[in-house]
C-alpha cells in the first residue's frame, strides 16, 4: 500500500510536449500525483521522500499489444516466418498448458516489461478451445503479483487458419486434413457466453486489472461473432481490438470473402467507435484511414513483430494527418523475441524515415514518444489515468539514471530516450505510487524462483508439444507456399520495401 503522501525530489521531469527535462519535484498522494512543481516545493511533514538526485523522471511507457500466453515460448519462432507460419505452429508453441504456466508466462512478461521501463499493457490472451475463467484469472494474478498496471482482453476466434483461409486445406493431403478438421474451436456462443459471465463477476479491482475483448482477426471470426463480440464491447463498457490487415494476404483474402476490404467490413458490422484499436494496420488505404479517423477509433502499432514477419510497413503519417490516435507496442515474446517498448518506439521513428524523402513527414522523437504513452493509454482505455506525469495522473512514473552511458554526455533528453535508450538506464519503477523497482531490485516477487519455474515449465511444454510441432512441420510447406503465391498477387496499397526495377 502506497504512503498516503509521497515527495520526489532532485529529478529532471521529461516533458515530452516541450522537449525538456528540467528540474522539478513530484507529490504524489496515494496512487496519484497530486501537483509538480519547483525543486524544493512544499509537502507534508510526513510525506515519504524520495532522491531522484541524477534521475530523469518519465512516464511509463504503456505496451498497447502484447500476448501473454506468449512468453514461454520465447525463441520457438522460425528463423523466415510470415505470420500465417507462425499461426501455423502456434498448437506446438503453446498446447499443454497448466494454470500455472499460464501464471507463470504472465509474470514473466510483467517482470521484462517492468525492467525495460513498461508500466502498463494491453493484453491479448489466448486459451484453446476457449477462454475460462480460471485461465484469465491465472493472467491476471501474475500481473498483479508483479505489480503492473493491465488491461487484458481474451482473444477470440471460432474459425482456424484453415477455415479462414479459404482453399488453403484444399492443398493439404487427405491424411493430414482429416486432423485438422478434428482441430477445432469452440462454437462462438459458448466462448461469448464464458466471457459475459466473467464481464459481469470480474475478480479484480479494476483501477489495476481491466477487462477489454479481443476478436482476434476478423477472418477467423464470423460474422455472428464479431456482432456479439461488438455488443459485449457495448454493454459492458470495454475496449475492443482486432489486429486488422496485419498482412497481404489477410488484405486480399478479406476483399475477395467481404467485397470490401476489412475495415469497411467490420464497419459495416458497427465494430468501430472510441473503444475500438486496430493492431498492426498495415494494409490499410486511405479510404479505410477515413473510416477509423470518422469513428475515433485507434491504431497500435507493431513494428518489430510487422518486420519480423515481413508483414509490410505501417504507413503513419497518413494516419496523424487525419486526426488518428495511434499508440506503439511490441506484441509477443514469441513473435518480436522481446517486450521492450523503447526498442519498438524506436523503430516507429525509424521506419519513417525510409518511407519519404521528404523528412518533413517523418515522425520526430517526441511524436513516437508521445505515441508509446499518450496514445497507448489512449487505446486501451486509460486515457486521462496513465502516460502523463501531470496533476490527477496515476503515479506511473520511470526513473532513468543519467549516469548511465546511454546519457553520457547529455544534450537532448527526448531524442536520447528515443534513439539511444534500450532499457539498460531504467534504474527504478514505479506503479500507483508504488516502487515494484527499486535501484534495480524487483520489491514483488522472486525474480530467481520465477526464473527457475519458467525454465522448468519451458522444458516439460516442449517435450509435451513435440508431436504438434511436428504436424505444424509437416503443414509448413504447404502453408507457405499457398501464402506466397497469394502475397504475391496485385494489390491497391503497397506495404513493402519492394526494390524497382532497374
Amino acid at each position: 500500500m502506497a504512503d498516503r503522501f509521497t515527495i520526489i525530489r532532485n529529478g529532471r521531469l521529461v516533458d515530452v510536449r516541450r522537449r525538456e527535462a528540467a528540474a522539478a519535484d513530484i507529490l504524489i498522494e496515494g496512487d496519484r500525483i497530486q501537483s509538480v512543481g519547483v525543486a524544493g516545493m512544499e509537502a507534508p511533514p510526513d510525506a515519504r521522500v524520495i532522491d531522484a538526485s541524477d534521475r530523469a523522471m518519465m512516464p511509463g511507457l504503456v505496451n498497447g499489444h502484447v500476448h501473454g500466453h506468449g512468453t514461454l515460448a520465447k525463441g520457438l519462432v522460425g528463423d523466415r516466418w510470415p505470420l500465417e507460419l507462425f499461426l501455423n505452429a502456434m498448437p506446438g508453441m503453446t498446447g499443454n498448458r497448466t494454470l500455472e504456466d499460464k501464471y507463470l508466462n504472465g509474470l514473466v512478461a510483467a517482470v521484462e516489461m517492468i525492467r525495460k521501463g513498461c508500466t502498463a499493457c494491453y493484453d491479448l490472451f489466448f486459451e484453446f478451445p476457449m477462454p475460462s475463467r480460471d485461465g484469465l484469472a491465472a493472467v491476471g494474478r501474475a500481473y498483479q503479483d508483479a505489480g503492473i498496471r493491465a488491461v487484458i482482453a481474451p482473444m477470440l476466434a471460432d474459425k482456424s487458419l484453415y477455415q479462414a483461409y479459404p482453399n488453403l486445406i484444399d492443398d493439404v493431403p487427405e491424411l493430414l486434413r482429416a486432423k485438422l478438421t478434428a482441430f477445432q474451436l469452440a462454437p462462438y456462443e459458448a466462448s461469448a457466453d464464458a466471457l459475459e459471465a466473467i464481464y459481469a463477476d470480474w475478480p479484480f479491482d479494476r483501477d489495476m486489472i481491466r477487462p477489454a475483448i479481443a476478436p482476434t482477426i476478423p477472418l477467423h471470426c464470423s460474422d455472428e461473432f464479431l456482432v456479439r463480440c461488438r455488443d459485449l464491447a457495448r454493454a459492458y463498457d470495454l475496449p475492443l481490438q482486432t489486429h486488422l490487415a496485419e498482412t497481404k494476404t489477410q488484405a486480399l483474402i478479406g476483399l475477395r470473402r467481404y467485397g470490401r476490404t476489412l475495415t469497411a467490413h467490420i464497419e459495416k458490422l458497427g465494430m468501430l467507435g472510441p473503444h475500438f484499436s486496430a493492431a498492426h494496420a498495415i494494409w490499410l488505404d486511405g479510404d479505410d484511414l477515413g473510416r477509423l479517423a470518422d469513428n475515433g477509433a485507434s491504431i497500435v502499432h507493431a513494428p518489430v513483430s510487422n518486420m519480423r514477419f515481413g508483414s509490410g510497413l505501417a504507413h503513419l503519417r497518413p494516419a496523424l494527418d487525419r486526426g488518428i490516435n495511434v499508440g506503439i507496442a511490441t506484441d509477443a515474446a514469441n513473435s518480436s523475441d522481446q517486450l521492450n517498448m523503447f526498442e519498438s518506439t524506436r523503430l516507429a521513428a525509424l521506419i519513417s524515415r525510409v518511407q519519404t524523402h521528404d523528412f518533413g513527414q517523418w515522425l520526430g522523437a517526441d511524436e513516437v514518444l508521445q505515441m508509446a504513452t499518450v496514445g497507448s493509454a489512449h487505446a486501451m482505455g486509460l486515457g486521462g489515468v496513465v502516460g502523463e506525469i501531470a496533476p490527477g495522473f496515476k503515479a506511473d512514473i520511470v526513473f532513468l539514471d543519467l549516469c548511465h552511458i546511454n546519457y553520457v554526455p547529455c544534450h537532448d533528453m527526448i531524442t536520447q530516450i528515443v534513439f539511444t535508450e534500450n532499457g539498460g538506464a531504467v534504474d527504478s519503477v514505479m506503479i500507483g505510487g508504488r516502487m515494484v523497482l527499486d535501484r534495480g531490485h524487483l520489491t514483488t516477487i522472486d525474480e530467481k524462483k520465477l526464473r527457475l519455474d519458467a525454465a522448468n515449465a519451458a522444458e516439460r511444454l516442449f517435450a509435451a508439444n513435440t508431436p504438434m510441432r511436428s504436424f505444424a512441420k509437416d503443414l509448413q510447406s504447404i502453408v507457405g507456399h499457398f501464402c506466397r503465391n497469394l502475397a504475391c498477387e496485385s494489390y491497391h496499397v503497397e506495404r513493402l520495401g519492394l526494390p524497382r526495377e532497374s
